[in-house]
């Protein structure tokens, strides 16, 4: 899902990444008894390590509970890590001030898994999707109005969708919306956390082109997480599979996808159903054998 006018990760690796994650950490620690003493801690993240190129999708995949959200959370600095950097364009994000914290925010971005959830339901959508440009003084009055208009048409849906409340729109709709609202601040690095897990196969789809197409206009870098290994395959440019907090095995997409190294890549695959009518029966049953086979050893 690389963009068109984007360096190509081949290209891009002569030149500095747009993030890099090194020996990232984020421990959370257990409490028990009447005081809620400390007698231990939950290594959410335990040693992660890697590097997004410009106008580049990563793919963190990995089981539920493995840590892959809070990688992405605290790569925004949005949960406190407890060791480890994350270079933003060569910056420190977690040795920023306040202040340049919060200017350093306009091109880093999120995307959340539930558009309800993420939406404020006392909040009309064009008040939403304009909130980052006022709280950043970026645009006001007529201005803020016309902005807030292309974004939510850029996104699929129509002006008439501006003096709505979420509630009104299907999840698919209100995943549109907190897209709209990631772009406003026009950000080069968007992440986005299972951003198509809550909605429906049929949608799904359409979310995942509309994600690749605004990489291709924009020369966007996306950090995407996910549980779906079909997924992932579909829209990402390399592949770092996840496991207890750290990562098991890192590569190009028919890298991890085609030869895959570690047990637990070959276990994911092998829950992916095949659903291409274009792939023999027998050779499908020949490669989930072999999988199996691999993943006993």
């Amino acid at each position: 899902m690389a963009a068109a006018n984007a360096p190509t990760p081949t290209s891009a690796a002569a030149g500095r990444p747009i993030l890099e994650v090194s020996d990232l950490r984020t421990h959370f620690p257990i409490r028990k008894g009447l005081l809620q003493r400390v007698v231990g801690h939950h290594k959410a993240v335990d040693g992660v390590s890697f590097s997004i190129a410009r106008g580049e999708t990563l793919g963190l995949v990995g089981e539920s509970g493995c840590g892959k959200t809070t990688v992405g959370r605290t790569v925004l600095a949005l949960q406190p890590a407890t060791g480890g950097q994350v270079l933003f364009e060569g910056k420190d994000v977690f040795r920023q001030d306040a202040a340049s914290l919060r200017r350093m925010r306009r091109d880093m971005q999120i995307i959340f898994q539930d558009p309800g959830g993420s939406l404020n339901p006392r909040m009309r959508v064009g008040t939403i999707v304009g909130e980052p440009l006022e709280v950043h003084g970026l645009a006001s009055g007529d201005e803020l109005r016309s902005r807030v208009e292309q974004l939510i048409e850029r996104c699929g849906l129509g002006r008439a969708a501006l003096d709505r409340y979420p509630h009104e729109f299907s999840g698919g709709q209100r995943q549109r919306i907190g897209i709209a609202r990631a772009l406003a601040l026009e950000p080069k690095l968007i992440v986005c956390d299972e951003p198509t897990s809550a909605l429906d196969v049929s949608v799904q789809s359409e979310i995942l082109n509309l994600l690749a197409d605004l990489q291709d206009q924009l020369g966007l870098s996306y950090l995407f997480i996910s549980h779906d290994m079909a997924v992932i395959h579909h829209v990402c440019d390399r592949i770092a599979v996840m496991k207890d907090g750290r990562i098991v095995e890192e590569g190009t997409r028919d890298e991890v996808i085609g030869a895959p190294r570690d047990g637990y890549t070959k276990r994911l695959l092998l829950a992916v159903p095949e659903c291409d009518p274009r792939v023999d029966e027998a050779k499908r049953r020949e490669r989930k054998a072999m999988l199996a086979m691999e993943v006993e050893r």
